[in-house]
């Protein structure tokens, strides 16, 4: 399945979103899922039939040549535009999409692996408010050492999973636990789990913890 949105100007392209689960006007919640460098929406989608929570749609943006933005998520921001700023307004038109559509905010999930799990954080700070989850798998928030991190808003314990492994290769973990702890004062409930010996994958703990924030959602 796809829905189609406009994103408005910037390298990635309008829709179609890829979707899978209940429709979304049929859906008591929503969860959008952000793909890594490399990857694809129907790659990230195959994580809904792992989590498989009924009542629940799932959404999937793609980027132009599956890649976000160009450079490492610990490069000047600059050097990432217009890539980034294009990559985090993708999220934004498929939260208001699901938003238009009845499902709100605090039923709505937000979800990313690697790069994408990078973009889904860096948007969720900026754009602070109560979701219904925020999962960053393997990811970290976006810019080098010493960027700030003054972001206005407030996630109203919003539940913020972080899974990483303690030698990820492309994400620091002291950036993990420097986003955990931005979240944290932002007023997220941040669930911080660092796995020894992973690799850059997901692992079942982290499918089990999704599924459980989703059935909560659906449940609501």
């Amino acid at each position: 399945m796809s829905i189609t949105l406009a994103f408005g100007p910037g390298p990635h392209p309008d829709g179609p979103i890829r979707a899978a689960g209940v429709a979304l006007a049929a859906a008591r919640a929503a969860l959008v899922l952000v793909h890594g460098r490399g990857a694809t929406a129907e790659n990230i989608l195959e994580l809904a039939d792992e989590f498989a929570v009924a009542g629940c749609a799932y959404l999937a943006p793609q980027a132009a040549g599956q890649t976000w933005y160009p450079h490492s998520f610990l490069a000047p921001l600059a050097d990432n535009e217009p890539g980034l700023s294009s990559g985090l307004a993708t999220v934004g038109a498929v939260l208001a999409a699901v938003a238009a559509a009845g499902v709100p905010a605090e039923r709505t999930a937000l979800l990313g692996f690697s790069q994408g799990a990078c973009l889904a954080l860096e948007y969720t700070a900026r754009h602070a408010r109560r979701y219904g989850a925020v999962v960053a798998l393997s990811g970290g928030l976006i810019g080098p050492a010493g960027t700030p991190r003054a972001y206005a808003g407030s996630l109203a314990g919003t539940p913020v999973f972080l899974g990483c492994s303690d030698r990820d290769p492309h994400i620091p973990r002291a950036r993990v636990a420097e986003s955990a702890a931005v979240c944290e004062a932002l007023g997220g409930m941040v669930t911080l789990r660092i796995y020894p010996n992973m690799g850059h994958t997901v692992n079942g703990d982290e499918i089990a913890a999704v599924r459980t924030l989703l059935a909560a959602l659906v449940s609501v």
